[in-house]
């Protein structure tokens, strides 16, 4: 990423940090710029470019319940988003995103003779460590829970027969263009998984940004409606956090569930598409 991009990345997510933190209500735009060591104003302009609206607009997206008006106002059902063109490589995850699938035989392997470049990079979510081929991005994991040693070796691990190498400006132009939503470049994903697993992403990357859909709605679209389990451990185990949208998952009853990278990091994500998707919608 370009200087100017990793420094506002970086203070995006501090103030998300200091948002999702706060413990004795919102905070005022004065406190957070403080923070920042930056004038209200000039937060203020930084922030609403990056998440889309103010960051007291955005507190309200942060609240709790506010999965449970997702899941009322923004459900989609998986079978009509396919239907309707949502899926498929042409139409996924905003239009910014083409998928590969790789052999099983690849995951069984446990990616022998896979090269896999690596790179820490800032995002409005905190530090993450992305992972890719030459065919594209196949790992993506937020160290604010973890730590980095341990988000590191999550990742790494479920391809113990790859070869790493520390290579970040191999991907900052797939993690850039994927971070920025920049529909003019496309950002290739390369998913490893046995085969449920991928099909189970497949139905992740059905789901508009800005809306949720079920673990249950996710069975049906796989053609397993009684594996409403395996699918949560399916989604779980998803790779490539954000990009293929895990947090877009949420229980029946509107609860958020489990997220490997935590909870706060699930919430900051639904917060900051819904927050999106609201300020393009208005125009």
């Amino acid at each position: 990423m370009d200087t100017q991009n990793t420094y506002h990345f970086h203070v995006i997510r501090r103030a998300i940090d200091l948002i999702d933190a706060a413990s004795d209500g919102p905070l005022s735009l004065d406190a957070l710029a403080t923070q920042m060591d930056m004038s209200p104003a000039h937060f203020q302009r930084l922030f609403s470019t990056w998440v889309g609206v103010s960051p007291k607009r955005y507190q309200q997206y942060l609240a709790l319940g506010h999965a449970k008006t997702l899941l009322r106002d923004r459900f989609t059902t998986l079978d009509t988003a396919a239907s309707v063109g949502l899926s498929g490589s042409g139409r996924l995850h905003d239009m910014f995103l083409r998928w590969e699938a790789m052999s099983p035989g690849t995951y069984a392997s446990g990616g022998a003779g896979l090269q896999i470049n690596t790179g820490w990079f800032d995002t409005p979510f905190g530090a993450a460590i992305v992972m890719g081929s030459d065919k594209g991005l196949c790992g993506m994991g937020f160290a604010d829970t973890m730590g980095d040693a341990a988000t590191y070796d999550d990742l790494a691990q479920r391809w113990p027969g790859a070869a790493f190498t520390d290579n970040p400006d191999a991907l900052a132009p797939w993690v850039t263009a994927a971070f920025a939503q920049d529909s003019t470049r496309k950002t290739p994903l390369a998913l490893i998984g046995a085969p449920f697993q991928i099909k189970v992403w497949e139905a992740l990357l059905a789901i508009p940004s800005g809306h949720v859909t079920t673990y249950s709605e996710i069975a049906q679209a796989v053609g397993s409606p009684k594996a409403v389990r395996a699918v949560g451990t399916a989604v779980g185990r998803n790779p490539i956090s954000y990009l293929i949208p895990c947090h877009r998952a949420l229980r029946k009853s509107g609860a958020l569930g489990g997220y490997h990278w935590g909870l706060g990091t699930k919430r900051a994500m639904l917060a900051y598409e819904a927050a999106r998707a609201d300020a393009a919608a208005i125009g």
